[in-house]
């Protein structure tokens, strides 16, 4: 059924919706104790737990213990931080210690997480408390969000519609006001399609940029950890607080220092470059229509746009990313070993066989295509300073659709997405309003490697001049 936009109604709404920064500085203030603020935010995790089903592991009772621990922390006159107080999700998969770490896979429920990843040891350490484990489909292998784990995640916009995937859960604890802000990951456009789907900002940072050591390969990554949020300096904070170099993470020992307050939104002298087709997908009117309001808003405000880059920029992608991530997760059965495959849904088992049917040679030559992709998107900017194009070519289909990546529906579906993966270039997916049903559009920006303060200042401009920012699905 598809949900109206209102208010919805739950005791401190408001204060749910408020910004994480809002809500710390409340915390710090006294305004409010952490322990109410997250016990808020977990009594909109049960409220909403039959609609949504996004919470996939809660960690309801040690979220109230620490968020304990942060009050007493005030009492004595320390500042925790500045997310001190502030609930948040992180999607399951990503290490936070003594939790389970399934991956959404029955081979892997019962595997408890020994220590913290260091994305999340870093937003511990600037006062975040985690209040639960979001839904993933089973090892990131889908762009939408359902297993045998841990069943249908649904879209607060509209519960018979998907969240996106695979950072599903994420997306719609943070549409329906559950964390004000959410960890994830994208390793083929798995933070920026739910972001999409359901209204709310994530970044892609350059690769490296933010630090991945669990990925397997640290020299030829094409995944990153990111940021999820409802506001553009939320967002900021979050990825200034994430990254940074780990001796765990080759490419993070390349990464530039993150600012955090890079929302200015001045767009003197940028230039937009648009493709309007990416991948040469056809892009439904509506979704088109609502980006190129977006553009329009932004050419107002001193940016200079162009329609000229090369339309075939990101052809043939998906033939690259579907030999690379296939591979990558084939290696699950070397890891995980023989017994593990009867437990693992059919189209895992189908990607898994694909990459194990590809040659060495066939790994060799899609590498050798991903570099030339990255030069040819490097080419484009020295013409531009930021790609644009629709996040999505579509709206969000059935919440129970199949949508494997390495699948004709996701390489249309995600067109503009995995291609930076392959090129590591950061990208930023930005609501930009609603189709007639009333379900989210996001639009896309794309810029040079360690240049995401563009990404911040686009994103400022949208969120200050477009309506609908304020609006929030009912439940």
């Amino acid at each position: 059924m598809l949900r109206n936009v209102a208010e919805p109604a739950v005791a401190g709404a408001d204060l749910l919706y408020a910004s994480a920064l809002t809500q710390a500085a409340m915390v710090r203030e006294g305004r409010i104790s952490a322990e109410a603020l997250v016990a808020l935010a977990i009594q909109r995790a049960k409220d909403t737990a039959t609609d949504l089903n996004c919470i996939a592991i809660p960690r309801y009772e040690r979220g109230l213990e620490e968020a304990r621990d942060v009050d007493a922390a005030i009492a004595r006159g320390e500042d925790p931080g500045p997310l001190c107080g502030v609930p948040v999700t992180v999607k399951d998969g990503i290490a936070t210690a003594g939790d389970r770490q399934t991956l959404g896979s029955l081979s892997m429920m019962n595997v408890i997480a020994e220590r913290d990843d260091i994305v999340w040891a870093r937003l511990k350490a600037a006062g975040a408390i985690l209040i639960g484990k979001t839904a993933t489909p089973e090892f990131y292998h889908e762009v939408t969000t359902h297993s045998a784990l841990h069943g249908v995640t649904r879209n607060p916009w509209s519960t018979n519609h998907t969240p996106g995937g695979s950072s599903g859960g994420a997306a719609a604890a943070l549409a329906a006001g559950i964390g004000s802000v959410a960890v994830g990951s994208d390793g083929g456009g798995s933070l920026r399609c739910p972001a999409a789907c359901t209204g709310t900002l994530a970044l892609k940072p350059t690769v490296g940029q933010i630090p991945h050591e669990s990925f397997p390969d640290t020299f030829g990554n094409y995944s990153s950890m990111g940021p999820m949020a409802r506001t553009i300096k939320d967002l900021a904070v979050m990825f200034a607080i994430m990254s940074g170099p780990t001796d765990r993470d080759a490419l993070s020992l390349l990464t530039r220092e993150a600012g955090g307050n890079r929302c200015i939104g001045d767009l003197d002298g940028i230039r937009i470059g648009w493709l309007a087709n990416p991948g040469g997908y056809h892009v439904e009117a509506e979704i088109r229509d609502r980006c190129i309001t977006a553009l329009g808003v932004l050419e107002r405000t001193g940016a200079s746009l162009r329609r000229d880059i090369e339309p075939e920029l990101l052809d043939g992608a998906h033939a690259i990313y579907r030999v690379i991530g296939a591979v990558g997760h084939a290696g699950r059965l070397r890891q995980l070993g023989a017994s593990a495959r009867p437990m693992w849904v059919e189209t895992f088992r189908d990607i898994v066989d694909l990459g194990m049917s590809f040659s060495a040679a066939d790994l060799a030559q899609a590498q050798e295509a991903r570099t030339a992709l990255f030069r040819r998107v490097q080419h484009t900017f020295r013409h531009v300073d930021v790609i644009a194009m629709p996040s999505l070519t579509r709206s969000p289909g059935p919440a129970d659709a199949s949508c494997p990546v390495h699948g004709e529906d996701y390489a249309a579906w995600a067109a503009a997405l995995y291609p930076f993966n392959l090129t590591g270039h950061p990208a930023i997916s930005v609501p930009c309003g609603f189709t007639s049903d009333g379900l989210p559009v996001g639009i896309q920006f794309v810029a040079r490697w360690h240049e995401e303060e563009h990404l911040f200042d686009l994103a400022t401009r949208l969120q200050e001049a477009l309506p609908g920012w304020a609006e929030r699905p009912k439940l």
